[in-house]
């Protein structure tokens, strides 16, 4: 932010808040986020009829990037799994499980799953990491 200064990040931080960082994060969040929605349209197009593109490898960056995110998520914030952002990708998990064994299913699937994502991903913070009783 413009004005504002932040201390040399040592090699891992945690805050007063319980939240770990490390230099490079927020960067390195942006790159994973831009591979799994390459991942995301482009296996969108190969499931809506578009040919000639390498399905394995885009589900392999959709899979990878995502998985990346979480687990980086979880490291920076042990109680994520506690909080409705977490247990939204343990819905998110369930759904991809129905997509992969229920090929009719599909295209609907991935349409509820692309909706439901970006609810949870740009949803209030305040709604995002609220914690279930």
């Amino acid at each position: 932010m413009p004005g504002k200064s932040r201390a040399p990040c040592e090699a891992s931080v945690i805050s007063s808040r319980g939240y770990r960082d490390f230099a490079g994060r927020r960067w390195l969040i942006v790159m994973l986020r831009a591979g799994h929605l390459a991942g995301v349209v482009g296996f969108g197009a190969a499931l809506l009829g578009a040919t000639g593109l390498p399905e394995a490898a885009l589900a392999l960056l959709l899979v990878f990037s995502g998985l990346a995110m979480a687990a980086l998520d979880a490291w920076s914030n042990p109680d994520w799994l506690k909080e409705l952002a977490g247990l939204s990708l343990l819905v998110k998990f369930l759904l991809l499980g129905w997509f992969g064994v229920q090929e009719e299913a599909r295209p609907a699937l991935f349409w509820v799953i692309l909706v439901f994502s970006v609810l949870f991903a740009h949803a209030p913070a305040s709604f995002r990491h609220r914690q279930l009783p």
